[in-house]
This record gives C-alpha cells, structure tokens and sequence, in this order.
C-alpha cells in the first residue's frame, strides 16, 4: 500500500464517519450564509404545501375538462356518459373550491409563474 492509498483511505474513512455522525445526530438548526438563524414557521410550509398540492389538482381538473369536451364534441359519448361526467366535475370543482377556502387561497395564488413559459392555469 502506498502512501497516497493509505491517506485516502483515510479520507475515505472520516468522510464515512463524519456522514454516519451527521445522521445520528439531531438536524442543526437552519442557518443562512452569514450566520444568521433562519426561522421556520411550519403554518407557512403546511400552507405552502397546500398550495402546491391544490395547484396540480386544479391542473389535472382543467386536463379532464379539456378532455371531457374533446370527447363530447367528437360524438364519443352518450348523453348519459355526458350527464355523468358533467355532475363530477361540478363536484370535483366544488371540493376544490372548499378546500381552498380551508386554506385561505384564491385561483391566483393557485397559478404559478413558471418564469419565461409564462404562468401555468
């Protein structure tokens, strides 16, 4: 073994220790870049959650929308299937809309700026 092999083995070792000890031990607090403590309000992320999950559902209602009128204005379905359909995506828009008002959001803050691509609903 030589020299250089026996010193990144060794490196190799306290990087396995130091990972292994940043797993056992409690997470740090966060902390930005100069030193200062971030403070995290966990209203905020349950909010922030909310918001993204309700985002891409209100995304995936509009998409079985879009669909649903394809398939009515190309004759595929019956005037039953079309009753059906129309009945659950006045329900579905329902629950959206109630569990929006559970977290205190409206359409806008449901539509995110993707930046260049412009905004997504």
């Amino acid at each position: 073994m030589t020299s250089s092999d026996w010193h990144s083995g060794d490196a190799r070792a306290a990087a396995d220790t130091n990972q292994a000890d940043l797993l056992a031990s409690p997470a740090p607090p966060a902390v930005t870049a100069q030193g200062a403590r971030l403070e995290i309000d966990g209203e905020r992320v349950r909010n922030g959650l909310a918001q993204l999950v309700l985002t891409l559902v209100k995304l995936l209602h509009e998409l079985l929308e879009r669909q649903a009128i394809a398939r009515m204005d190309s004759g595929s379905l019956t005037d039953e299937e079309i009753e059906r359909l129309g009945t659950t995506l006045m329900r579905q828009a329902e629950e959206l809309r109630r569990v929006q008002e559970v977290f205190g959001l409206e359409d806008e803050d449901l539509n995110i700026d993707l930046g260049p691509l412009g905004r997504l609903l």
